[in-house]
């Protein structure tokens, strides 16, 4: 059932990135066919193709591996000087079939008549702009239904009062017995595990006082040391009334907040104090929200989203040391598609229900989150100014009608298109980048995948 539920989630994911994959290519499509552009083909996926049919002038397919797409159009550069005006370049808006397409040098195409006024570097400037800005679109609608829909039906995450244990100690031992012997023969429980505390105990109160946070676990058992305490913990939906004895133990220092207290070396201070032998986190429940919060939850998770996109570079060399020198895998690494399926799979199967949550509607719900960020990231990183990103199209044409402009207000001739082929240069290094970026993740995503707890 843990194999099947794993294999479930992963198809789920995969489902949703080829949807969103399909529906940022209609976002370029619909537009182009609008403007009056030929259009030669629309592909789901890249590789072998696997299924076809020409509707019209148009070739629709899909093809072997469903991690990709693309919409090609004629004329998408114009013709280079010396180049016969009746042949154009034909290219795509998949990166890296495009890159294909440009490394061949023979993507030409003979036009049909009537095609002179059809192809994509003729069209003015706002329809190159909304044609090339309609797939990251579609990916902006895609998120923000999904997560609309999320926040307002099954809520989002808040912090609640309260305090959940995260662990329990299961006998007392110095340091040193722990390094020599780490089990608990003849050691004596913790007062934790003597009193029957458990994992996932939401602990509401101690000895008559209210826990609002983790920090007050640590503040109300610190000065009852041997003197017999009431925990209301609440268990499996119901409050239970346990009785547990702190004794004394050598601790890390915290203040009323949580806060390490630190000696003036820089160490933390240790203290002589009760010891219950718990590790406590914070009580996280979902809480629906009014659609009135949508427009702020999503400007945030863009604008965090944005953020994490601009970190790649840097969060590369941790990806880095965690593939080849085994460090521990930063949670704000960024993952392949590999890793994402991973996180499905894992989600669907059980092994996260602790960050998830373990009915099976938090799992559908988190994955719902998870196409709707992995949507967001389409967006802003196809924004990226530069080739083969449809960003980079778009700061094309932006040029282009800058120095149209310019030379009307100056009087000058009509300077005519810019060939963002010129760039290609650049679109070859981006692409290889993108490459190998996607490579090293899916190594580190095998060999030391990010660790979300369960």
């Amino acid at each position: 059932m843990t194999v099947l539920a794993y294999v479930v989630g992963v198809l789920v994911l995969a489902f949703g990135v080829a949807a969103s994959i399909a529906l940022h290519e209609i976002g370029h499509l619909v537009p182009a066919k609008r403007f009056g552009v030929r259009v030669t083909q629309y592909m789901v996926g890249f590789g072998p193709t696997v299924w076809s049919r020409r509707r019209g002038e148009t070739e629709y397919g899909i093809k072997a591996i469903p991690l990709g797409g693309y919409i090609r159009m004629i004329g998408m550069f114009p013709p280079r000087a010396g180049e016969d005006p009746a042949m154009v370049r034909v290219s795509s808006t998949g990166r890296f079939s495009q890159l294909a397409d440009e490394a061949r040098k023979a993507s030409l195409e003979e036009l049909r008549p009537g095609d002179d006024k059809r192809v994509f570097y003729r069209l003015p400037v706002l329809h190159k702009v909304v044609v090339m800005l309609g797939g990251p679109f579609m990916n902006l609608v895609i998120g923000t239904v999904l997560l609309t829909i999320l926040v307002t039906a099954h809520g989002m995450l808040a912090v609640q009062d309260g305090a959940r244990v995260a662990s329990v100690a299961q006998c007392v031992k110095t340091v040193e017995q722990a390094q020599t012997d780490p089990s608990c023969a003849d050691a004596p429980p913790t007062p934790a595990n003597a009193a029957g505390i458990l994992p996932g105990d939401e602990i509401r109160s101690i000895n008559g006082e209210a826990v609002t946070s983790s920090a007050d676990v640590g503040r109300l058992v610190r000065p009852r040391v041997d003197q017999p305490t009431s925990i209301v913990v609440v268990r499996d939906g119901a409050e239970q009334t346990l009785t547990v004895t702190p004794i004394l133990n050598t601790l890390p220092a915290y203040d009323d907040q949580g806060q390490p207290i630190l000696a003036e070396d820089g160490t933390q201070k240790v203290i002589e104090t009760g010891y219950l032998g718990v590790s406590s986190g914070a009580v996280l429940d979902y809480e629906t929200q009014p659609v009135t919060a949508v427009p702020g939850i999503i400007g945030d998770n863009l604008w965090r989203t944005a953020g994490a996109t601009f970190r790649i570079p840097q969060k590369m060399v941790g990806v880095w040391n965690a593939a080849f020198s085994g460090q521990e895998r930063d949670v704000e690494s960024p993952m392949s598609v590999v890793g994402v399926g991973r996180v499905a799979g894992e989600v669907s199967a059980g092994k996260l229900d602790s960050f998830v949550g373990e009915s099976w509607g938090d799992k559908v719900w988190f994955l719902v989150m998870l196409i709707a960020s992995l949507n967001f990231m389409l967006f802003v990183f196809n924004l990226i100014p530069l080739l083969p990103l449809d960003g980079g199209h778009v700061a094309g044409a932006l040029w282009e009608g800058t120095k149209k402009g310019w030379a009307r207000l100056r009087g000058r001739p009509d300077p005519g298109h810019v060939d963002v082929a010129k760039a290609l240069p650049v679109a070859y290094a981006v692409s290889l980048g993108l490459l190998v970026m996607s490579a090293l993740l899916i190594y580190a995503d095998l060999v030391n995948p990010i660790n979300l707890g369960g």
